[in-house]
């Protein structure tokens, strides 16, 4: 009531005032005097507003004929942004509150990092400037002063426009220890995500390299462009030069990320990498996507930690789709960084073209289905035969084909809720080899395919409240029985899962196509519970006339009964999922199997997999393949985060690769150390352990999102 009375008085005498006053603040207060008509005193619980500014305080005296408030604390001074908030003892400050000098002053940015100044000069809402200062965007509890980390400096001045901060003589503290000085620095405010100057330096420690440094500096041009050039020296007298570059257009971007490196491992030659990635739109619809890899040495990627790739795949694809419309070009080339393969017979280009087109059959019923698609790939070597690699292709291959496809089904339902469906396709494919002894020439093929699928859904539920579903399917296909002549490149690695089970052509290509009368019989399980988990469970295998001899033995479809398929998955409310699939015959002898177990809970993270897979010539597999791999995190408290991943060869009967970190985040720093061991070895890449320190500091536009704050104790 009090309060609102010193409101209204506010009003009376600021319109008894000159107009210039008048159009400058407004003022509220416990209580307010007038002396000698120029003098105006403020007393308790005072807050002053203007344009945007709030001032709150404990007393105010303003003077009409010098245009000044004398300020009394504690003062809170806030911008109109939100993000500038200035606390301080006492101040004496223009009218509008745009200017003046504040004692004992701390000045808080984007509530991230705080800076406090004995005394503080507010100039005109451009700039601040602060004497005998201490910065920090760390907690500071009375029972322990000391921040994590902290810069002192004699001087610091603000500049609001350009929103950066610049440092006279500062020295930089962890936990009070002065770690270096520099006599003048200068760097972003939290406000501003993009400046040009140095980031935060990080280090590594490999058994190939040894020790080395890596100084980031980061320059911007302008809103839609910057470069980051990466000097890296090592104490193995390594040097090297990373960059990158990234641009933003109005239809686009574009990065560009590459290094250039001398070292003693491959002694007398530059080393280096080339990483291009961008992506536009184009008219009616359409974008283009660009991808650029090259590499200096097989083992350069591995050597720096920049990606753990075998082949270089560089691309430019130009593609559009529909709802029911999908066409795409695109251009390929490959550079292989594996021991056992040879760039000069591997395709070196490739290019593609595909139309697809989804459309409703009028009085016929159903859907249809129309793809036309084309394909070229060369390569370098001109051997007619096989070399020494033994992969059943002729080392110089050369090959085109044109291939168009057409296919039909429809629904219908039954008596007793049996759903019904006539299915159907035909292709036609034009081949021109050449550089190949056994399949050169020109070639053609047509093939084709139909069958009717019978679905029988049961429908219940329990008590509880759960959904059963149960639903037992057959599906009777005819198909051509030809012989196969033509080469196969696209198709040999066939997967027999659910997705696959009941397709007409279960390879993935069109260079093979599945041939012979076949039923594929499954059944499926899919339980629903009210409590938010779900569960389901598919069996099925195929059934022939005859054993063509199109599958390998690795897959599980050949011979004239294929082996069993069997798959669940669990999908838990407490963030549990489970997916495991297994291929085996009627001996239960394992052919191929997977895993996949993912944990997301408040605390713990973990994601793994398992693959077993026997040896098949056909898929390029001569030794069994039998593998684990795991990548968790735990949280370790309220601010530590530990994590791991690694990866086992059982067939090898030795891990591949291993990595162990752990990260400290709170609300003023990030603190990551990291340990990792590459076991594996061939002639161009050795065993290797790569140890990684880094720290960013929060406040100073890093982009590092701060984590829990910690708590004063008493």
């Amino acid at each position: 009531m009090f309060r609102s009375l010193a409101l209204a008085l506010a009003v009376v005498v600021s319109l008894a005032l000159p107009g210039h006053a008048q159009d400058q603040a407004t003022l509220v207060s416990d209580s307010l005097e007038i002396t000698g008509d120029t003098r105006l005193i403020a007393d308790g619980n005072v807050e002053v507003f203007f344009k945007g500014r709030r001032l709150t305080a404990g007393r105010i005296v303003y003077d009409q004929a010098t245009g000044r408030l004398e300020i009394t604390g504690p003062i809170v001074l806030t911008e109109e942004s939100g993000n500038v908030l200035i606390l301080a003892s006492q101040a004496e400050l223009a009218a509008d509150l745009s200017e003046g000098i504040l004692t004992s002053a701390r000045l808080v940015l984007n509530q991230q990092l705080q800076l406090s100044a004995a005394r503080m000069f507010h100039i005109g809402g451009q700039s601040t400037t602060m004497d005998t200062v201490a910065a920090s965007s760390c907690k500071v509890c009375a029972g322990n002063p000391t921040p994590l980390w902290e810069i002192r400096a004699r001087r610091v001045v603000h500049d609001e426009l350009k929103r950066k901060i610049t440092f006279d003589h500062a020295q930089f503290r962890l936990a009070g220890v002065p770690v270096f000085y520099i006599p003048r620095l200068r760097m972003p405010d939290p406000t501003l995500k993009r400046a040009t100057g140095f980031l935060i330096p990080s280090l590594r420690t490999t058994s190939e390299l040894g020790t080395g440094l890596k100084f980031p500096y980061f320059i911007t041009f302008g809103q839609s462009a910057d470069l980051t050039l990466t000097p890296y020296v090592t104490s193995s007298g390594s040097t090297t030069l990373d960059l990158r570059y990234r641009q933003v257009f109005a239809t686009g971007q574009i990065q560009i990320s590459g290094a250039v490196t001398r070292d003693d491992l491959v002694p007398g030659q530059d080393r280096g990498y080339l990483f291009v990635d961008g992506d536009f739109a184009l008219p009616l619809g359409f974008g283009i996507t660009i991808k650029g890899q090259t590499v200096s040495d097989p083992a350069y990627l591995l050597d720096y930690g920049v990606a753990s790739l075998d082949r270089l795949d560089s691309r430019i694809v130009a593609s559009r789709t529909r709802r029911n419309e999908h066409i795409s070009a695109r251009i390929i080339s490959f550079q292989t960084l594996r021991d056992s393969e040879d760039n000069s017979t591997i395709p070196s280009v490739i290019s593609d073209l595909t139309f697809h087109r989804r459309f409703s059959l009028g009085l016929l019923g159903g859907e249809g289905g129309l793809r036309f698609q084309t394909h070229n790939h060369t390569r370098s070597s001109n051997s007619l035969i096989d070399g020494p690699d033994s992969d059943s292709i002729a080392d110089g291959r050369d090959m085109g084909r044109i291939s168009a496809r057409i296919d039909w089904r429809r629904s219908l339902f039954l008596p007793m809720g049996i759903e019904a469906t006539i299915l159907g396709e035909a292709t036609a494919d034009a081949y021109s080899v050449s550089q190949d002894a056994v399949f050169q020439g020109k070639t053609s093929r047509t093939h084709g395919s139909g069958g009717v699928e019978l679905r029988w859904p049961w429908v219940k539920a329990s008590a509880s409240g759960a959904a059963h579903v149960i639903e037992p399917v057959a599906q009777f296909i005819w198909s051509s029985s030809g012989t196969e002549t033509l080469p196969n490149e696209d198709s040999v690695l066939v997967e027999f899962d659910e997705g696959s089970l009941f397709q007409l052509d279960r390879f993935p290509g069109a260079d093979a196509v599945e041939r012979g009368p076949r039923a594929n019989i499954g059944i499926s399980w899919t339980r629903h519970d009210p409590e938010g988990w779900n569960m389901g469970v598919t069996l099925g295998r195929v059934y022939r006339e005859s054993d063509l001899g199109q599958f390998g033995p690795g897959s599980g479809l050949d011979g004239i009964r294929s082996d069993w398929l069997a798959s669940v998955n669990f999908d838990l409310a407490n963030g549990i999922a489970l997916t495991a699939r297994t291929v085996f015959d009627d001996d239960l002898a394992l052919t191929k199997g997977e895993a996949r177990l993912a944990l997301n809970g408040p605390k713990t993270a973990l994601s793994t997999s398992m693959i077993w897979a026997v040896a098949d010539l056909t898929e390029n597999r001569p030794v069994p393949t039998q593998e684990v791999t795991f990548d968790g995190s735990r949280k370790l408290g309220t601010f530590w985060t530990g994590r791991v991943s690694g990866r086992y060869d059982f067939v090898a009967d030795r891990g591949t690769v291993a990595s162990l970190g752990a990260e400290y985040l709170n609300e003023c720093l990030r603190f990551g150390v990291s340990l990792s061991r590459r076991f594996t070895s061939s002639t161009s890449v050795t065993p290797t352990t790569d140890f990684t320190l880094s720290l960013d500091v929060v406040g100073f536009g890093s982009g590092v999102t701060a984590g829990p704050a910690r708590t004063c104790r008493q």
